[in-house]
């Protein structure tokens, strides 16, 4: 694996071998690299709301606008949600975060603290095949909560969908998981799956683990 941000690239393949070699703008090459991912990602179009001109506060670098956890900006009565904000981008939130603002604008009293949750939200990579994501990295969770308060499952198995296939399990296409726990009770902390119809399992494993599921409940 090789990380680069920011950075510009050209590949060109390495003559004999079928893999790419890639040389960034800094001049750092990276050689016998077999598949490239560009994730190109995307800034805020907001430069011509001249949000200076009233004092809105913005992330230097790329324009994010700043806010804090109930969607406020540094100006009072200004508001921001959704991928401007640079927090999780993506449209599920988006719209949670425009409920919970409105719940607390007009909602009365009793939605006086309403407020969206940026924790454990279910992301996919519609790669092929596809990668689905929540809560914390492994080397999130030992950051986190220390080597000694973690426990990491693996497994592979090849999807139900192939099942009638004639193959040899084997070589059926696989689908890959791993459940990151934390603590004696084994909290499921991380939960990161690759294969046929990730995007979809996603779902209720997100709903599991916003519930606060352990390896027990799963098991």
């Amino acid at each position: 694996e090789h990380f680069n941000t920011n950075e510009e690239e050209d590949d060109e393949e390495e003559e004999g071998t079928g893999k790419k070699k890639v040389v960034l703008n800094n001049g750092e090459v990276i050689p016998e690299v077999d598949v490239i991912l560009m994730a190109t990602g995307r800034l805020p179009a907001v430069n011509g709301l001249n949000l200076s001109s009233i004092g809105v506060m913005q992330e230097e670098k790329k324009g994010y606008v700043i806010t804090n956890d109930y969607s406020e900006t540094s100006v009072p009565n200004v508001y921001a949600i959704g991928d401007v904000c640079g927090k999780v981008e993506l449209t599920p939130m988006a719209i949670a975060a425009g409920r919970r603002l409105a719940d607390r604008l007009f909602g009365g009293a009793e939605h006086a603290g309403a407020k969206v949750s940026y924790d454990n939200v279910p992301t996919v990579v519609f790669s092929h095949p596809p990668i689905g994501t929540i809560g914390l990295t492994e080397r999130q969770a030992l950051e986190k909560y220390g080597p000694q308060n973690i426990k990491v499952y693996r497994s592979k198995f090849p999807n139900l969908y192939y099942g009638p296939w004639m193959v040899e399990a084997e070589d059926k296409p696989k689908t890959a998981m791993k459940l990151i726990c934390a603590g004696k009770e084994e909290l499921v902390v991380g939960l990161h799956v690759i294969g046929m119809g990730a995007d979809e399992m996603l779902q209720g494993f997100g709903i599991a683990m916003k519930m606060g599921a352990t390896k027990a409940d799963f098991d």
